[in-house]
């Protein structure tokens, strides 16, 4: 039987934006064009097993991780492999593949994995590239796969602004995401957590041995990590994995037919889109083809960012989906100056978060922002504006601080194994100093890595 436990979230800020997909799906054709970038993988370094030209099939190792050779990262399509970019020193930034018209899997020998124990399924998900998609806590990084995680978690709710809804994207992957969550609890000892929105009407309340958690709250409350913080809080030396909810599909679809098949659902969502829609399409696929479909006019000055507008990447149009990404959202480009652009309250289009700019008076309107930030970089300002919008027992202020100094045992007091940069998402929109704080957060977790592993 699963139990039933209240996650109430207080602080945070719901951003509401026009340009929400509407419930619709449509399915893309194949893009032709489809890429795997090593960057979406924080803290790996890609060593290349394919060359260009090499004929590949989807589920075919592309490259390993050169710190764990057993975790692999495989092709998303059977094709050609076009090219494979490279930056600065060399560094891999894309493999790109040329997609057969017929389309070709690596088959995996799965019988009754039912009876498999966890190292059983681990071997199997990392030779099948499906590993990657199990991330952990601390350090927002892919799990190693050989720890023991005292739990897991999967946030079904995402809660940033103008975001995929998981109900309508698990809506056809019922038996995937149930049969995903099989293989998962496997692989820990402890609880495997599935947070939903309070009162949301889902398949996954039938869902037996879980916990199931309804979160209720303005954003960030669908951010795993707070949820994390609320239910099993992590001290120094454990683990807990996390993964996205269409991945546990992945996974579950992967147990059931033997192949690598990563179909990824994505709202392609923002106030200059036409169509506000989501699209079946596959991981790493080349993205212009949608975005001309969802009526977006590419004459306009825009960003296109690969996830949500708080914590995705700025990508150009020519760019192929993000490994992890549900969400592709699109914004215009705030390139202009005001007069008095200091005054909070004037001409001011963000919903502010002070009682002046009358946002009270029509809690429920819509804006459409664009990426002007409003200022420019400068010294942190003590407001005490981040602690409204960040529900965790952990003071965002001194932690920045603390890591932009580097100062590990400070760091550690404060709770920086609790976080990951997408937490800081709300306190960077807020801030008055306009200091980059995802980045900050996550110089410190890598320094944090380094140092203690």
């Amino acid at each position: 039987l699963n139990m039933s436990k209240d996650i109430r979230i207080k602080k945070g800020l719901s951003i509401k934006l026009m340009g929400r997909a509407a419930d619709t799906l449509a399915v893309m054709p194949h893009s032709g064009i489809f890429a795997v970038k090593p960057t979406d993988f924080h803290g790996i370094t890609p060593k290349m097993v394919v060359k260009v030209g090499n004929h590949v099939k989807a589920g075919d190792v592309i490259f390993y991780s050169k710190d764990n050779e057993e975790i692999k990262f495989c092709s998303p399509i059977s094709g050609i492999v076009k090219d494979i970019l490279r930056g600065a020193k060399r560094k891999i930034i894309e493999i790109v593949i040329d997609s057969d018209k017929t389309q070709k899997s690596k088959e995996f020998e799965i019988s009754n994995f039912e009876n498999l124990n966890g190292n059983d399924l681990k071997k199997l998900l990392l030779g099948s590239g499906c590993w990657p998609f199990i991330k952990q806590r601390p350090y927002d990084i892919i799990a190693n796969p050989l720890d023991s995680p005292k739990s897991i978690f999967i946030s079904t709710l995402s809660t940033a602004p103008i975001s995929a809804d998981f109900q309508i994207i698990l809506d056809d992957q019922k038996n995937e995401f149930i049969t995903g969550v099989q293989v998962l609890k496997k692989l820990t000892d402890g609880d495997l957590n599935i947070c939903i929105e309070k009162d949301s009407k889902t398949f996954i309340n039938e869902i037996n041995d879980v916990v199931i958690h309804d979160v209720s709250g303005p954003h960030p409350a669908g951010n795993v990590g707070i949820q994390i913080h609320h239910v099993d809080p992590i001290n120094s030396g454990e683990k807990i994995w996390t993964i996205n909810p269409e991945d546990v599909a992945i996974i579950g679809r992967f147990f059931l037919t033997g192949v690598y098949n990563p179909l990824r659902t994505i709202a392609i969502s923002g106030p200059p889109v036409k169509h506000p829609q989501y699209y079946k399409t596959i991981i790493g696929s080349k993205l212009s083809k949608i975005i001309n479909d969802a009526g977006v006019k590419t004459d306009e000055q825009l960003r296109f960012i690969n996830g949500d507008i708080l914590t995705g990447s700025t990508v150009d149009k020519d760019n192929y989906l993000g490994f992890y990404n549900n969400t592709f959202s699109i914004l215009r480009e705030g390139n202009h100056y005001r007069m008095f652009g200091w005054i909070p309250f004037i001409n001011n289009k963000v919903p502010s978060i002070y009682k002046t700019s009358f946002s009270w008076i029509f809690p429920d309107k819509k804006y459409d922002l664009d990426t002007n930030i409003n200022g420019e970089e400068r010294a942190f300002v003590v407001t005490g504006e981040m602690e409204k919008v960040f529900p965790m027992d952990i003071f965002p202020m001194q932690l920045l601080k603390e890591c932009m100094v580097g100062n590990i045992e400070k760091m550690e007091n404060l709770g920086i194994y609790e976080v990951a940069p997408e937490d800081f998402a709300l306190t960077e929109f807020i801030c008055v100093s306009k200091q980059p704080h995802q980045k900050i957060v996550r110089e410190g977790l890598d320094l944090m890595k380094e140092e203690l592993g």
